[in-house]
């Protein structure tokens, strides 16, 4: 009995990193895909574009984006602002061949409130450290994280901020950073409508007001 295999997938360049990871997780690549579109942006709905993109990041830094170590908010333009949780960054430190420690120092004021927090990151290669502080007051946002666990929402920050100095990453954001940034995107888009919407209002009360002089005329 003659059994019918499937065509094995031609290796383009727009799908040889999705081939490469589904290879590496164990997965067919379309049930790869699948999964991604449906878990690597909020709410489940990535463009097989959003996917991509997330791909070739979390490929370039060896993160897992099943496990969440990176994932994306939908960004201006159909594009994606690639997010790496806490755990994300710890494995990169880790990973990195040059790392040897990092320690993180609260900061208090005399009444014992959270000033800042700093990060000291020790390399191998380095002879001195790099020391990175995050200030309360610049940080803290309305949120329910910085709410409740401020200290620790405050670390996270110091701690990447730390690595992404000692080590260079870049090209992606903690989740708050990345919160910020489509907040911001969102404004402007409001803002762009704004204009919009009264540069097309102008436009009509000037057409009226054209009607009305020419009809004061004749």
């Amino acid at each position: 009995m003659t059994q019918n295999l499937p065509a094995p997938i031609e290796r383009t360049k727009s799908n040889s990193v999705m081939i490469r990871m589904a290879e590496r997780f164990g997965m067919d690549r379309q049930a790869f895909e699948r999964t991604l579109m449906a878990t690597v942006v909020p709410g489940g709905k990535a463009t097989p574009e959003q996917v991509a993109a997330v791909l070739l990041v979390a490929d370039q830094y060896h993160l897992n984006p099943l496990t969440k170590e990176i994932y994306a908010f939908p960004s201006k333009g159909g594009g994606i602002v690639p997010v790496v949780g806490v755990d994300g960054w710890i494995k990169l430190m880790n990973e990195h061949p040059a790392a040897d420690g990092v320690q993180l120092v609260e900061n208090n004021d005399e009444k014992g409130a959270l000033l800042s927090v700093t990060a000291t990151v020790h390399r191998k290669d380095r002879t001195h450290p790099i020391t990175v502080t995050e200030y309360y007051a610049e940080c803290a946002r309305g949120t329910d994280p910085w709410r409740t666990q401020p200290r620790r929402m405050l670390r996270h920050k110091a701690l990447i901020q730390g690595l992404r100095v000692a080590f260079g990453f870049s090209g992606i954001y903690e989740p708050d950073e990345a919160e910020r940034i489509v907040e911001a995107q969102q404004r402007e888009r409001v803002i762009e409508a704004s204009a919009t919407t009264l540069s097309s209002l102008t436009d009509t009360l000037e057409a009226q007001a054209q009607v009305e002089t020419e009809k004061e005329i004749q």
